[in-house]
């Protein structure tokens, strides 16, 4: 295994030079063909990602949008990666900041929304002159297949893009190896805090940097003076889309109490509401399991369920309970009421996590202001926890992980800075 680990990382390094030595126009128009590569393999990716998740089809197309909507914003990264000329007080010295690809970038993605995350993972690196190495998760390696088939098919040159699958008791040897071999410069990483902790660790001993996106506790603030209409469409799209199984989930509606047993009606009668196929199933008895005990914990110690099968909502949610803190993965969210807009705000920075949030109220100065007091790399003031585009900085803070996916972010993300300098003048040394 070791061998063939070496095998595709060297084949990835040996690509490198070529690749990165293409034009920006090139490098465009290979990741605007693999975009309609990837859209033509729709159903493909449809038939998959059922058989391997249980995933609808409107959550594997939609899957499909994005995901080649990311490949496109990419291939318009390629004429992006600038850099600038610095001033300096040495004369007739011409001082630049450089902006260039730094080699094999190891690629590792999740199930959850796996052709999004599997063309986040590797599309900004291509665009800044890298090549990269898929891992694909363990639980759709057919799909993640899928993606880097669409590359090959938009004629990638080999090497360029490259997958490595593995069974699931190999994953931490495979990983290792990986993150071990030279060629490899950087990694990103979507997925769990534990593993990515893991993955931080190991990369740490080679002094790789590692790009992090990991776990969330999504907090929804609800204020007295909020639209209790669009929050509660709001709160029930992002609570249970894909059955809560997105990394932007919200898992803590923190309302203040004047207006709580208002919403938690609304909300409890949205969700009785949803047929199943809207919410979508989870990927699995364990998962479904796991959801049935933080459940089972919550309403042990005083919560109410009040609304409960596909979708279900826990009133009186308390820091007693183990759904307080942990993340849930799974179509189940809390209500938890607090006094006024001070207790709101620390409600929603009491969470080791702090990747997306948001924030309803019908005054959107007090909405930005409370939005800038929440630890989160996201939030959004009258939108749902769950919101994603191509060209955004996407990331968190704490246990959600550090580094941002997205538009310009990935270039920093992906590129080595260097300063360059060309003396015009002749040298004059002390000594």
């Amino acid at each position: 295994m070791s061998q063939t680990i070496a095998s595709i990382a060297d084949t990835a390094a040996a690509a490198f030079e070529s690749w990165s030595a293409l034009g920006p126009n090139a490098r465009r128009a290979f990741l605007n063909h693999a975009a309609a590569e990837l859209e033509a393999r729709a159903d493909a990716f449809v038939e998959t990602m059922a058989s391997e998740l249980r995933a609808s089809e409107p959550w594997a197309r939609f899957n499909v949008m994005l995901g080649s909507g990311m490949v496109r914003e990419a291939a318009a990264l390629t004429t992006q990666i600038t850099g600038e000329v610095i001033p300096s007080d040495k004369p007739g010295l011409l001082s630049l900041a450089l902006r260039e690809p730094v080699g094999v970038i190891l690629g590792i993605a999740p199930w959850n929304a796996p052709v999004i995350l599997g063309c986040r993972a590797i599309a900004a690196p291509l665009a800044c002159g890298n090549t990269v190495i898929l891992k694909a998760s363990e639980r759709c390696p057919r799909t993640h297949a899928l993606i880097v088939e669409a590359f090959a098919a938009a004629g990638f040159p080999e090497g360029v893009v490259s997958l490595v699958t593995n069974d699931p008791e190999h994953a931490s040897e495979v990983v290792g190896a990986l993150i071990d071999h030279p060629a490899v410069r950087r990694i990103n990483f979507t997925g769990s805090t534990a593993v990515g902790r893991i993955i931080a660790k190991r990369a740490a001993e080679h002094l790789k940097p590692v790009l992090l996106e990991l776990g969330g506790k999504a907090p929804l603030i609800v204020l007295a003076d909020a639209d209790l209409d669009e929050a509660v469409k709001a709160a029930a799209f992002g609570a249970f889309l894909n059955a809560g199984q997105i990394c932007m989930s919200t898992e803590r509606i923190i309302v203040v109490e004047a207006v709580a047993d208002a919403f938690a009606k609304r909300l409890a009668e949205k969700a009785s509401s949803m047929p199943a196929p809207a919410i979508g199933d989870q990927v699995d008895e364990q998962a479904q399991a796991d959801i049935r005990g933080l459940i089972d914990d919550a309403m042990a110690q005083g919560a109410r369920a009040i609304a409960s099968g596909h979708a279900t909502v826990l009133d009186g949610i308390t820091p007693a309970m183990r759904f307080y803190r942990d993340e849930s993965f799974g179509p189940v969210v809390g209500i938890i009421r607090v006094a006024d807009e001070e207790e709101a705000i620390r409600v929603a920075n009491d969470s080791e996590y702090g990747l997306s949030a948001a924030v309803f109220t019908r005054d959107a100065a007090r909405g930005l202001r409370v939005a800038r007091r929440i630890r989160s790399g996201i939030c959004h003031v009258n939108g749902p926890t769950v919101h994603d585009e191509a060209q955004m900085p996407f990331g968190g803070v704490g246990s959600s992980g550090y580094g941002r996916f997205g538009g310009k972010a990935a270039i920093d993300a992906f590129t080595e800075l260097r300063w360059i300098t060309v003396a015009g003048e002749p040298g004059h040394y002390p000594i």
